[in-house]
């Protein structure tokens, strides 16, 4: 008996609050799209350096059941991201839109026990612990805070590197001096 034939497919609201609270312990497969804005997003947010009509993410998500090697058949948790965020480009200091695109592939398992069991060699499904009150909005925000560039900028050419606060344009032509050898001044004195 095949779940994916049998139960029916539930979809998914697309209110934040309610992406907060999926019961992934029911039976059934689930299916949803939408968009969410940055200020659903508060962790997101904060990496914002400004919001623009726009900005945000559509969100993709579909389940499906496979059969685990003697055991229970698993859930799988396909997740799709697409959207904009702005933050700082750290070469000009100057806001930067950054375009996200990313895909994932998650398996449900009961407890943390199994999570932790979960192989590392497959990296293609990450392990998720289901609940009844499952944080989807969360796992879509760390997604999307992951995909972040650690250090964002502009594409190479787009922008100039931003000048020193604390220094002026003409010292930084300037060589530096060579700074002076103390053995020098013993070595003038033993001459004398």
């Amino acid at each position: 008996m095949n779940r994916n034939q049998v139960l029916p497919q539930v979809l998914l609201s697309t209110d934040p609050s309610a992406l907060s609270k999926v019961d992934f312990c029911a039976l059934n497969p689930y299916k949803g799209e939408g968009f969410l804005a940055i200020a659903a997003l508060p962790r997101v947010a904060k990496e914002a350096s400004s919001i623009e009509s726009g900005d945000g993410f559509c969100w993709r998500v579909e389940t499906h059941f496979e059969d685990a090697h003697g055991g229970e058949p698993r859930q799988i948790v396909h997740l799709e991201l697409n959207g904009r965020l702005h933050v700082v480009c750290q070469r000009c200091l100057k806001d930067c839109a950054l375009d996200l695109k990313e895909r994932r592939q998650y398996v449900m398992v009961a407890t943390e026990a199994e999570a932790d069991e979960y192989p590392i060699e497959a990296e293609q499904q990450e392990p998720l612990v289901a609940s009844q009150q499952f944080d989807l909005l969360g796992t879509i925000e760390d997604e999307i805070l992951l995909s972040l560039p650690l250090i964002p900028k502009h594409p190479e050419g787009a922008c100039e590197p931003h000048a020193s606060f604390f220094s002026d344009s003409s010292e930084l032509s300037e060589a530096p001096e060579k700074p002076q050898n103390p053995f020098n001044i013993l070595k003038n004195m033993k001459k004398n």
